[in-house]
């Protein structure tokens, strides 16, 4: 195709997938990212041979990425291997109860039933009722662009039956009675920045989508699967601009015209998509503009998701006892997510996920040694703008005190390197309004139509994809998104589809 290029903004899961996408329709792409690696918030760190996998450690729905590769008649096999993780989660608390699910419903009901008996029907009907909303919410809806009311209006029928004004904490409770149990069946929703407690019971379908397709770890870290996205995307030809952060795009004529960088260089494209934080682009990236001067305040005043707090450390020896993923409970929890989301308090009883990738694959770490996160939901800037400079070694301390008494005894002892990724690191280094870690709060009020659209409305040759906009957050998320928005400027361009 002829004439000038389109550009993608921000090298994370979103902005790879619709790159993919383009390129693989013959559209000549570029590919803009600020840092020194592919990957956005998938970003990786090396330390004294340990390999840190910076964000998402938890993919599902792996068969969306797979048909990336198969769009070219290749295959995601050949590029990298994805290892299955069994349990999906061990789930412990500080009643010293602990529970582990995947993808054998009976197992689970079986674990149910031991620690409450009359909720083990009640789990299978919750469970029908998640697969039910993971097919109209994910497998129907979820790369369906919601550009104008009357695709919400249609859409209500099916939202309305499934009961989506509820929240999941609420459909939980109809199902199931324990309070662990209640717990252990929504959490799910805070790995794409959604309280449980506030965001449509549309989100309980994590809980489906793991159970088919399973939850599944790189070899190599899932950094390496972001290594696998940006070498499909080369191979097809595509351009890939490492440490170059974009700063303006610009507008002639109501049109995108160009992309300017940083530095200074301009390049004329047809069509830009952002992956970067909607705020961001609006504000910052459209600044010159009037639909960027209206729109920037506007979506600053939305409801962002919280921030996280992340330990990267690694042990002199291994854990073979903490299983791939855990999630350790504080004592509270409907008022800790209030801490969190709403008062902006940071709690001294917070809860804690670990990740243990090398249970999955040892090549993570030094022989005979052990690499870990452990990441802690914490208020974003905008609800408690503390100085995590100050703080943060601190809150690491506390962190892994919590690890320690809970599940790796010994730890500070082992201790070989450690490292922290702070709310103000999400705004420093991402560009995350308020530091926000999944961009805007998953509310049913900031879903579907009433989130940033996939395609600008005001600016034509304008787009969007990953988590500020349809259909939000998570890896199963931004690649939904990258569909939706590839097939509107697929069609704007021309491209049979």
């Amino acid at each position: 195709m002829s004439g000038p290029p389109v550009a993608v903004i921000g090298a994370g899961f979103g902005g790879l997938a619709l790159a993919i996408r383009l390129q693989s329709a013959g559209i000549p792409t570029i590919l803009f990212e600020q840092r020194d690696k592919p990957g956005g918030r998938a970003y990786v760190y090396e330390d004294q041979g340990f390999v840190f996998d910076a964000g998402p450690t938890v993919i599902t729905a792996p068969n969306a990425i797979e048909h990336l590769f198969a769009l070219s008649g290749r295959q995601l096999a050949d590029y990298c291997e994805l290892l299955p993780v069994d349990p999906y989660y061990r789930l412990s608390w500080e009643s010293g109860f602990e529970m582990e699910y995947n993808g054998d419903a009976e197992a689970v009901a079986a674990q149910v039933r031991s620690k409450h008996a009359p909720d083990a029907e009640g789990y299978r009907r919750f469970l029908r009722y998640s697969e039910a909303v993971c097919e109209q919410g994910y497998v129907r809806l979820g790369h369906e662009p919601f550009l104008d009311w009357w695709s919400m209006v249609r859409a209500l029928p099916q939202l309305t039956r499934l009961k989506s004004w509820r929240t999941v904490y609420g459909i939980v409770s109809g199902f199931i009675r324990d309070p662990e149990l209640r717990q252990a069946f929504s959490f799910q929703s805070l790995l794409i920045g959604g309280n449980p407690f506030a965001v449509s019971s549309i989100y309980a379908l994590v809980h489906a989508l793991e159970r088919r397709w399973g939850v599944w770890f790189p070899r190599g870290g899932t950094h390496a699967l972001v290594r696998a996205m940006a070498r499909l995307y080369t191979d097809l030809g595509g351009e890939l601009r490492l440490s170059a952060p974009v700063d303006e795009i610009a507008v002639r004529g109501g049109r995108v015209s160009a992309v300017r960088t940083a530095d200074g260089r301009e390049t004329p494209v047809r069509a830009v998509a952002s992956n970067g934080d909607v705020v961001h682009t609006y504000a910052h990236l459209l600044r010159n503009t009037d639909r960027g001067r209206q729109a920037g305040p506007r979506l600053e005043r939305s409801h962002h998701s919280n921030s996280l707090f992340v330990v990267y450390f690694g042990l002199r020896r291994p854990a073979p006892q903490v299983a791939h993923h855990t999630v350790i409970f504080g004592p509270r929890y409907r008022e800790l997510l209030a801490d969190i989301f709403d008062r902006g308090v940071l709690a001294d009883d917070f809860s804690v996920y670990l990740h243990n990738p090398t249970r999955t694959d040892p090549s993570l770490a030094p022989p005979g040694q052990a690499g870990f996160y452990a990441l802690a939901p914490v208020p974003h800037l905008g609800k408690a703008p503390l100085d995590w400079e100050r703080i943060g070694p601190e809150f690491a301390d506390r962190v892994l005190e919590q690890v320690e008494r809970r599940a790796i005894p010994g730890l500070r002892q082992d201790l070989v390197t450690r490292r922290i990724f702070t709310p103000l690191d999400f705004r420093r280094e991402l560009n995350a309004h308020h530091g926000s870690a999944f961009s805007l709060e998953p509310l049913l009020t900031q879903s579907a139509w009433f989130r940033v659209h996939n395609r600008d409305p005001k600016i034509g040759g304008l787009y969007f994809v990953g988590a500020g906009t349809h259909p939000g957050a998570g890896v199963p998320g931004v690649v939904a998104s990258a569909r939706a928005t590839a097939g509107l400027m697929l069609a704007d361009l021309g491209v049979a589809q």
